[in-house]
């Protein structure tokens, strides 16, 4: 295959960009290859600078499942462009899509549009830290949260107890209130419970891990980290950027019927977009009017979130629920995972069988 021109185009980036990429994933270095420089794409097909035709399986990351310019998406971006990219004040459109994804995931009551999941693991970590009063956060190893300072960690010769910066630049002060727990190990959650009583706000997952490789959550799992977090006042958040919408609708949480207080949505609502978002949710209704309060919500601000470009390629009909004869059932994922339940579950925070949906 004739790559001449990526080869080019890779030598001249190099000379100004970090690397010759703007994210580490799209370096190749993994497959041994100079970076593809892609010109143009439709449908499923994707087109390098040197002509070559490929079948996409990465789909941008996530946001193009309809396909690479969708008649539809396309249609919408030219209407709202004509009338303007960005206003930096409010529009009908970000509230039609909020009520859209409430409408989409069973926890969602009400969300605020982002630019990244970065951007949205940060927000959801302050508020988590600001409604609890409490420092610490536990997240689980080979699960990732963006470029965020604070989870960006890894356990150190299998020390659970302590957060190791995972990248140069981090100080050791950022992370040491991340602790590390072992995915599908309920028992490694309570140990580090149990230490620090009283003194975690939230333990944040995906609930299908993507970033090690696709993990399944074990039978009972995540029911038995909702009994915990109900116990000891923490707040749950799933990390559904790459599930939400995919693994079901609703996303995981509607998929095994456990409900989070927050999430963190993105890439597949992108449609060809940018903005991401966090979610406040139903089960977070005990912060009453509190997550209504400027005064008392944690600062996330942003100038340019919720441009109108972006809601309308999400909007378009496109991208509503498709019809189909029956949803996925949680025994789809269930058998990749051995259920062993007694070996990593507390009795005291036994779960019930996962809830089949027909």
């Amino acid at each position: 295959m004739q790559i001449t021109q990526s080869k080019q185009l890779f030598s001249r980036a190099q000379q100004r960009i970090p690397g010759g990429v703007n994210s580490p994933v799209r370096a190749f270095k993994s497959v041994n290859m100079t970076p593809l420089f892609i010109t143009r794409a439709q449908g499923s097909k994707l087109y390098d600078a040197d002509g070559n035709e490929f079948i996409d399986f990465v789909g941008s990351w996530g946001p193009m499942i309809l396909g690479h310019a969708h008649t539809e998406v396309v249609r919408k971006l030219e209407e709202t462009l004509l009338k303007g990219t960005s206003f930096g004040a409010p529009t009908e459109g970000e509230i039609l899509l909020a009520e859209m994804i409430c409408e989409a995931v069973p926890s969602v009551e009400m969300l605020r549009l982002v630019n990244s999941g970065s951007e949205a693991a940060m927000a959801v970590l302050r508020v988590a830290r600001g409604y609890t009063g409490r420092d610490k956060i536990i997240k689980f190893e080979g699960c990732y949260h963006g470029s965020v300072d604070p989870l960006l960690v890894q356990a150190g010769s299998g020390a659970m107890t302590l957060g190791i910066p995972d990248s140069p630049g981090i100080p050791a002060s950022f992370v040491e209130h991340t602790l590390q727990a072992k995915f599908n190990d309920l028992d490694s959650v309570i140990k580090l419970v149990e230490e620090n009583s009283s003194k975690i706000a939230a333990v944040i997952i995906e609930p299908v891990a993507g970033n090690m490789g696709m993990i399944p959550p074990e039978h009972g799992f995540l029911q038995g980290l909702r009994d915990l977090c109900d116990r000891e006042g923490i707040l749950l958040i799933f990390d559904e950027v790459m599930s939400g919408f995919r693994v079901d609708y609703g996303g995981a949480q509607a998929l095994f019927g456990v409900l989070p207080d927050m999430s963190i949505f993105g890439k597949i609502t992108r449609a060809n977009s940018t903005p991401w978002w966090f979610s406040t949710v139903a089960a977070i209704t005990r912060l009453g009017s509190w997550r209504k309060s400027p005064r008392n919500f944690p600062r996330s601000s942003r100038s340019i979130s919720r441009n109108p470009s972006a809601k309308a390629a999400r909007s378009s009909r496109a991208l509503r629920k498709p019809p189909r004869p029956r949803r996925c059932s949680p025994a789809t994922w269930m058998p990749m995972a051995p259920r062993r339940p007694a070996r990593f579950m507390n009795w005291r925070y036994a779960a019930p069988p996962v809830r089949r949906i027909a």
